[in-house]
């Protein structure tokens, strides 16, 4: 059977097919055949579907993802994705990166469609909103269409067709990052099927991996190596995914072969050569090879994938969880020295870590990985959205006095548009873990939880942050006998626990849970005191530099509007962050001590999340509030500490 014939029956969705004439690729079997067993999960999140948001800024965050989501047309997604199957588009095409401007220079249309996808199965799931489901499946209906009318499998938005993909996979010069987008399209279709309930969503998936797995076929592994030096997104991660939806082991072998070793190997070997690497081109991979180890048990995958977590969350981010400048890691020696960049702690960085972190908890549940969680949540992801507008940031800017700036509506669609969509619709994700003993609680966050592994219904009332306390009510209909576990935050050591009113020892175990085990009945509640405390952080490298934090709350300094207006900030072309709104603002340096700069800060009278500092500031005093309110204000994150 020829290649083309391969491919056609692929896209053509004849899936088993497919699967057995790959079959006779000698490689491709023995790779998949030498696969180990794999190694289950400790914990794994509560679906999606399971949880709901209760009123509280997460869910406002969520509701305003689903406007914008709701405002997005799927055929002006889809145009270029007809033209190149040879339809007819149904809408004009958006601008930014899904139109060829000369000022992307990476090509990367189609992306947008593979985050949208995402980001309508997973509202769909968080909230049963019938438009999105009917988003979902309308999507995946072209998609399917356009692969049935192109023959391949293959289904994309370049405004070359395939011919980049192709000179990939020949070794030859290609223009941009096709296999990043590739990895988007995949993701939105895999998202399809696991939340969005699409049954069609499977057909095209496999029909699109089967093009992939057929495409790369003749690349030895060297040829392949080399052709992942180019950002090619999270495609071992999502083939991995597709072996697991399919069940078939060809795809674990290509997931593999998908797996940079450059970066792989020295990581495995607790090596960190992340210096001057573009960072949202590493952490997919990585993202990856947890997901490889997941389903391989291989110890090689699991080691690379830890390491790289402490060497980012140990070493290398800012306070908020963030990290990078100009979109690429930095010694950690030279914090300082890129502390005034504007183009610090990329949104789409963030987001993969929180991948990433949510991963490696399932696999050895933690308070250390859901701690970071609660801080980059709060701080990079929550920080990220605008409250008024519900649009996203490309960079949140480390540099005293500058703001966030935020995209258009229908003439920007960066990377972090994408990832932006999928962010505010998935609050619910990491909640709430499930074992066979019963249910972890990792976040306060005010919402409802249903677990299916345990029986157990719990509903979540909590103001948190604004208020440090929170109670879990029971309300299963039938008694449940369970374990509770509950998070004890480092940021926390004074926690309390009541059960109906009654003091429990609040003793939390290695993992930095505390174990709440007893037959449950419908009204039983726990409440739970977080006492925060204000402290101050040093950047790294630079102890006369400090950050304030409230509890996993970052505060920042409110340094006023200064040549702001509305709509000023926002940006079209991502890459003049920094070029505009510089106004000279004064920032004031504060005057004393690191260690002991907390004793001459006040809370306000009127706000729990708000402080003064008295007497320090030099010139003046200034205001901190939490830095994921300030949306249309300038900042400032680090302050510079003087001697007295």
């Amino acid at each position: 059977m020829t290649r083309r014939e391969l491919l056609t029956r692929a896209g053509r969705g004849a899936v088993a097919a497919f699967a057995g004439a790959i079959a006779f690729d000698s490689t491709a079997r023995a790779l998949a055949l030498a696969a180990p067993r794999r190694r289950a999960a400790r914990v794994s999140p509560v679906a999606l579907r399971d949880v709901r948001l209760l009123d509280g800024p997460f869910r406002q965050a969520q509701r305003r993802d689903l406007a914008y989501l709701l405002s997005l047309d799927p055929d002006r997604l889809l145009h270029n994705f007809h033209v190149n199957a040879g339809l007819t588009p149904k809408a004009p095409v958006y601008g930014g990166w899904e139109s060829e401007e000369p000022w992307v220079g990476i090509r990367c249309q189609g992306h947008t469609l593979g985050h949208y996808l995402s980001a309508t199965s997973l509202m769909y799931a968080s909230t049963g909103d019938a438009g999105m489901k009917d988003r979902v499946d309308y999507i995946v209906d072209e998609l399917r269409a356009c692969q049935q009318a192109a023959g391949t499998g293959l289904v994309c938005a370049f405004p070359d067709g395939s011919a980049q993909l192709d000179a990939a996979v020949a070794g030859r010069r290609f223009i941009g990052v096709p296999w990043y987008t590739m990895h988007k399209i995949f993701a939105g279709v895999r998202d399809a099927c696991l939340h969005g309930e699409s049954d069609a969503a499977r057909d095209v998936l496999s029909a699109l991996a089967g093009w992939a797995v057929t495409a790369t076929a003749a690349m030895s592994d060297d040829e392949m190596q080399r052709m992942l030096r180019i950002e090619h997104g999270g495609m071992n991660e999502v083939l991995a995914d597709v072996s697991a939806i399919t069940g078939d082991p060809t795809y674990l072998a290509a997931a593999r072969r998908f797996s940079h070793e450059a970066l792989l190997a020295p990581l495995a070997a607790s090596r960190d050569t992340l210096d001057g690497l573009h960072a949202n081109t590493q952490i997919p991979k990585v993202v990856g090879f947890q997901r490889v180890f997941e389903l391989t048990g291989e110890d090689r995958y699991a080691a690379a994938s830890a390491f790289f977590w402490r060497s980012v969350v140990e070493r290398r981010s800012f306070v908020t969880g963030g990290h990078g400048d100009n979109e690429h890691f930095f010694p950690p020696a030279e914090f300082a020295k890129h502390l005034p960049s504007a183009k610090t702690m990329e949104t789409c960085g963030t987001h993969n870590m929180l991948r990433l972190t949510r991963m490696l908890f399932q696999t050895a549940p933690s308070a250390t990985y859901a701690d970071f969680y609660e801080r980059a949540l709060y701080n990079g992801i929550l920080a990220s959205q605008d409250p008024e507008s519900g649009m996203m940031t490309y960079f949140q800017s480390t540099r005293p006095g500058y703001v966030r700036l935020f995209h258009t509506p229908d003439r920007s669609f960066w990377c972090c548009t994408g990832t932006g969509m999928e962010n505010h619709a998935k609050y619910g994700d990491s909640i709430y873990f499930e074992d066979a003993d019963g249910l972890w609680v990792n976040l306060y966050i005010a919402s409802t939880v249903a677990s299916t592994a345990s029986g157990l219904s719990l509903r979540q009332t909590t103001l948190f942050p604004d208020e440090p306390r929170t109670r879990l009510e029971v309300t299963s209909d039938r008694p449940v006998r369970a374990a509770i576990r509950v998070r004890q935050p480092r940021w926390c050591p004074d926690m309390a626990v009541r059960i109906n009113g009654r003091a429990m020892p609040a003793r939390a175990g290695a993992n930095g849970y505390v174990v709440l085990d007893r037959e449950w009945r419908r009204g039983d509640r726990i409440d739970i005191d977080l006492p925060m405390r204000l402290r101050t952080e040093a950047l790294p490298g630079a102890p006369d530099h400090v950050a304030f934090v409230y509890g996993p709350i970052v505060l920042a300094g409110r340094l006023g509007q200064a040549g702001l207006s509305p709509g000023s900030q926002i940006i079209v072309n991502e890459r003049e962050s920094g070029t505009m709104l510089n106004a000279a603002i004064d920032v004031p340096t504060l005057a004393g001590d690191a260690t002991s700069l907390i004793e001459h800060v006040q809370p306000d009278a009127h706000d729990p999340l708000v402080f003064r500092t008295v007497g320090i500031g030099r010139p003046r005093d200034v205001e901190l509030a939490p830095y994921y309110r300030l949306a249309h204000e300038r900042y400032n994150l680090y302050w510079n500490v003087a001697p007295v």
